[in-house]
């Protein structure tokens, strides 16, 4: 129970990677913060957890009730200690096909929601002399993109770049930021959204043969969150099963 008395807030919590990692933060001792614009999604996950689930409907693509879905929470809870910026939208559209709208509704989620509630809970973060920020980026970030889009590709990027000026701002204040960059996790958005043929071409091209599990992602969020990784800062940590090797 390492994180126990510690507060964590999850976004994309309806997700399936946002559910393993929401179950394993609560099983650490934490209490969490479930943000997910489906509602029903995470008060479904509040049953199957317990009472160290909070779930909170917001639309991460709203700044303004973003901003006050997380004032409210700090309020209620006086501070968040452990910030996990999960949520994201996939795009597979690649530099021809990307249209400003879509460019701008996928910043909205990937990018500009993390910044907003980095901002929100590092003041408080500050006054304890204690912070874990963990951004959920993807492989795409440096690959370029195998089978996602270009839009998404650059948000995942950008949400590393946000956690190295993070990391480097804030690391005297005794807060931590580190990314994890998975490749093809098992969750819906990868499963519905991959077409058949792209899911059996990216297997073969992964070494160990199979898909990353949402557990695996939950346990590398688990470990940056917790008291013992306060000497890491400024890391992505790759998840990619060998496929960078390819």
């Amino acid at each position: 129970m390492e994180l126990s008395g510690r507060t964590a807030l999850v976004t994309g919590a309806g997700g399936g990677i946002g559910r393993a990692i929401v179950t394993t933060l609560a099983a650490a001792g934490a209490h969490v913060l479930a943000f997910d614009r489906d509602l029903g999604a995470v008060e479904k996950l509040a049953d199957a957890v317990g009472a160290a689930c909070e779930p909170v409907g917001v639309d991460l693509a709203d700044a303004s009730a973003l901003r006050a879905a997380a004032q409210s929470a700090i309020a209620r809870r006086g501070r968040v200690d452990v910030l996990v910026n999960n949520a994201g939208v996939l795009s597979p559209h690649k530099l021809a096909a990307t249209t400003l709208e879509e460019w701008r509704g996928l910043m909205a989620v990937n990018l500009d929601a993390a910044l907003l509630l980095t901002q929100a809970v590092v003041p408080a973060m500050k006054e304890a002399g204690w912070g874990r920020l963990v951004n959920i980026a993807s492989y795409a970030w440096k690959s370029g993109g195998l089978t996602a889009g270009t839009a998404y590709s650059v948000s995942k990027a950008a949400l590393v770049g946000l956690t190295y000026s993070s990391a480097r701002e804030l690391a005297p204040a005794g807060i931590t930021a580190n990314a994890i960059a998975p490749a093809y996790v098992v969750s819906p958005m990868i499963m519905e959204q991959l077409s058949e043929e792209d899911r059996q071409r990216q297997l073969a091209a992964i070494p160990v043969g199979r898909f990353c599990e949402p557990e695996e992602v939950a346990h590398a969020v688990r470990f940056l969150a917790s008291p013992l990784s306060g000497f890491m800062t400024g890391t992505v940590i790759d998840m990619n099963g060998g496929l960078q090797f390819g």
